[in-house]
């Protein structure tokens, strides 16, 4: 809520949240609490929304994004692939979000974790090659974003995850659990960057 914003604040470090739809004056309050990214994504290109989210439009999404920038606050926002999308579905999704000005500072890229119970359950795994295209193609179009390696990435073996971060990507989501898909362990994220002999620069604290 309001209180841990201010709390983070106080301590000088950044937060991020997903709280859903807002509008101008909650957004002004998030403001004033002190964050600073809001998380809130397009998951798709807009001719393929309707057959994943029924409970809410695409203009409402940009409304809230909307919102977003004209209160001041950093936004984070990307997409998921491999929910029975085409290839033209994920192009218009990057297209709509490199069309913002500035663009997004923080681009996740998911590939979907099919969870039991869920209308998507069957869906198979996203092929990493495809992930690879998404974030390269991410990289070209929004190139000061940082692009975040998200949802998905435990099922990518290192190898894979090595040519997601080559390709572009330049931010993951750190802990062992994102949302309610499992994420990869510290120590292999550890072990991860010291293959890379790459070196971890901080970010927001996450608040889902």
């Amino acid at each position: 809520g309001l209180h841990t914003e201010r709390a983070h604040a106080a301590l000088g470090m950044e937060a991020c949240v997903t709280l859903g739809m807002l509008d101008d004056g909650q957004a002004e309050r998030l403001v004033e609490a002190g964050l600073t990214a809001y998380n809130h994504n397009l998951d798709t290109g807009p001719e393929f929304y309707g057959e994943i989210v029924t409970t809410r439009t695409y203009e409402d999404r940009l409304q809230t994004l909307a919102a977003v920038r004209r209160a001041g606050i950093e936004m984070c926002c990307g997409g998921i692939i491999g929910m029975g999308e085409s290839v033209r579905d994920r192009a218009h999704m990057l297209q709509v979000l490199a069309s913002f000005d500035p663009h997004p500072e923080s681009v996740p890229i998911n590939a979907l974790a099919a969870i039991e119970g869920t209308p998507l359950e069957g869906r198979p795994p996203v092929d990493s090659l495809e992930l690879v295209r998404m974030i390269a193609t991410t990289r070209i179009l929004m190139p000061k974003s940082r692009v975040r390696l998200s949802a998905g990435r435990s099922g990518l073996s290192r190898e894979a995850q090595i040519l997601c971060l080559v390709a572009g990507a330049n931010s993951i989501f750190y802990g062992e659990k994102l949302l309610t898909a499992g994420n990869p362990g510290l120590d292999a994220d550890a072990a991860l960057f010291s293959a890379l002999s790459a070196r971890g620069q901080g970010g927001c604290a996450a608040k889902q």
